[in-house]
């Protein structure tokens, strides 16, 4: 990977003037494109005809993954402390320590909507008594395609609330680690603990 510099130029592809034209690369501001939030002071690549930002070096990137994750908002939700308890001791269990818990949910939230795991029995663990108490702990998980995956899981499983979306997603995480101790998701799960570790 070449690294460029500011005032390095080259020739690229510009929308606005619908040709080649040359480019210079200069710090700038610059909007995300689906008009949510910006970047500031990131290296682009702008049309010398008509100021435009035409080219967004592979460098830099990980600046606007930053920019774009500080500027996700959370999903959270309210539930009862036992089920935080859940969370914490499911993640022991496969070695990833309370901190992988974020990382638990969002994997079986993504696996469910995506029926990579059957989502058909979800709607019975909120019948269960581990779904009731007193809402006392907030469960908060960010992610890029989390808010999509959970409307898809609503609409797979006719559960509508969010929260009670979590709360049968903490349940099927107990069912598979704590209780029935299913050796496939646990050894998936380890696999993803070594990776992200």
């Amino acid at each position: 990977m070449k690294i460029l510099k500011v005032g390095d130029t080259q020739r690229a592809a510009c929308d606005q003037c619908k040709a080649f034209m040359p480019v210079t690369f200069k710090l700038r501001t610059v909007p995300f494109s689906d008009g949510v939030g910006t970047v500031k002071n990131v290296l682009v690549g702008v049309c010398e005809h008509c100021d435009s930002v035409v080219v967004l070096p592979h460098q830099s990137t990980p600046l606007v993954k930053k920019q774009m994750d500080a500027q996700r908002k959370a999903l959270e939700s309210r539930v009862p402390a036992h089920m935080v308890d859940i969370l914490n001791l499911a993640s022991v269990e496969i070695s990833g320590g309370t901190e992988f818990v974020p990382v638990l949910i969002k994997f079986y939230i993504h696996s469910l909507s995506n029926n990579e795991i059957s989502s058909r029995d979800i709607p019975r663990y909120l019948d269960s008594e581990l779904a009731k108490g007193r809402s006392q702990k907030r469960i908060s998980i960010k992610g890029r395609l989390v808010a999509e995956e959970i409307d898809r899981l609503k609409d797979i499983t006719s559960i509508r609330s969010t929260t009670d979306i979590i709360k049968a997603v903490v349940l099927k995480i107990n069912d598979d680690v704590l209780v029935k101790k299913k050796i496939g998701m646990i050894k998936q799960l380890k696999n993803i603990v070594a990776a992200t570790a």
